[in-house]
């Protein structure tokens, strides 16, 4: 149980930090997406971020922060396995999964929902 709560406390941080920003900053949405998973790759990078994944699971790997986070554990996994060039495929290796499903899952989408435009 304590897990679901620190997932949720976690997520939810993260997501409120986010609409803070965007609402008392000149940040637009796009603006905040960039600085999240540039900071997950950076606190990653700096072995910050695996203990806050440890500490709240989905509510730390599933926001944005956890994007920048999986490119750059996946850089890293790829250089020790292939050296330099797992600088450029590490990080489309780690996330192409999850980059694929939410391409499939909106497709499907789409075609259930008919979307109109504006």
């Amino acid at each position: 149980m304590i897990d679901y709560i620190m997932a949720f406390l976690v997520g939810g941080l993260i997501c409120a930090v986010g609409q803070i920003l965007m609402d008392f900053t000149p940040l637009s949405p796009a603006h905040v997406l960039v600085v999240f998973v540039t900071l997950g790759a950076i606190l990653s990078g700096l072995g910050l971020y695996q203990p806050l994944i440890d500490l709240a699971g989905a509510g730390a790997s599933v926001p944005l922060p956890g994007f920048g986070h999986t490119l750059v554990k996946g850089v890293i996994d790829e250089v020790n396995k292939s050296g330099a060039l797992g600088i450029l495929t590490g990080g489309l290796k780690a996330t192409a999964a999850g980059i694929t499903a939410a391409i499939v899952f909106g497709y499907i989408m789409a075609l259930i929902f008919n979307p109109k435009p504006k």
